[in-house]
């Protein structure tokens, strides 16, 4: 009970007179603490609802720090939609269809071979591949076709060139051969999915 009393007399004569210290300390810290005592609490601030793309290959720029609504993209954990605020992070893309949502409400597709994006803070995507197209390009050396027909022989051209591929992955050539087929593999193979 004593130790009590001693303790709460102690509390009290530190509150009455301050430490050395603490003076020392207050002499140094009181213009700090009477600015942050002066400013106000206001709104949060709206945060955007954009996110900044750069979508770059070796040989050209698709997008320069372009505000969209939304990325999709073909990350090797899963397929991936990006938005703003996203959480900052690495992705290696695989070979597929990454789709952006632009601000006009209008999509715009193409197709990686693979690559990377880096999501950072203040809503910006980077995305790096080795190649990309436009689905619609896909299509461009085939204008004399219907939207039926079109989709009949890029999808025989592909399942030809796969077809081609396996037997060359399967053994039929050079161990750089095989590497290359089975590369080649991948990538139709997504390719022969986005198409669908």
């Amino acid at each position: 009970m004593a130790s009590l009393r001693l303790a709460a007399r102690a509390l009290r004569s530190s509150a009455t007179k301050p430490s050395t210290l603490a003076t020392a300390r207050s002499s140094s810290l009181a213009p700090a603490y009477t600015a942050t005592q002066q400013q106000r609490r206001g709104y949060a601030d709206v945060a955007s609802d954009k996110i900044q793309l750069s979508l770059a290959l070796p040989h050209s720029i698709i997008y320069k720090s372009k505000d969209v609504v939304q990325v999709n993209i073909p990350a090797e954990s899963g397929e991936m939609g990006v938005l703003a605020q996203h959480v900052p992070s690495i992705e290696q893309l695989k070979p597929g269809l990454i789709e952006v949502i632009e601000e006009s409400g209008g999509s715009k597709q193409f197709f990686l071979s693979g690559g990377f994006a880096t999501v950072q803070p203040g809503s910006k995507l980077s995305v790096n591949a080795v190649e990309g197209y436009p689905l619609e390009d896909f299509n461009a050396d085939m204008p004399e076709y219907s939207e039926a027909d079109l989709v009949v022989q890029r999808t025989q051209a592909v399942r030809d060139q796969i077809s081609e591929a396996q037997k060359i992955a399967n053994g039929g050539g050079s161990e750089k051969d095989i590497a290359e087929a089975r590369i080649e593999l991948e990538v139709l193979e997504s390719l022969q999915n986005a198409m669908k």
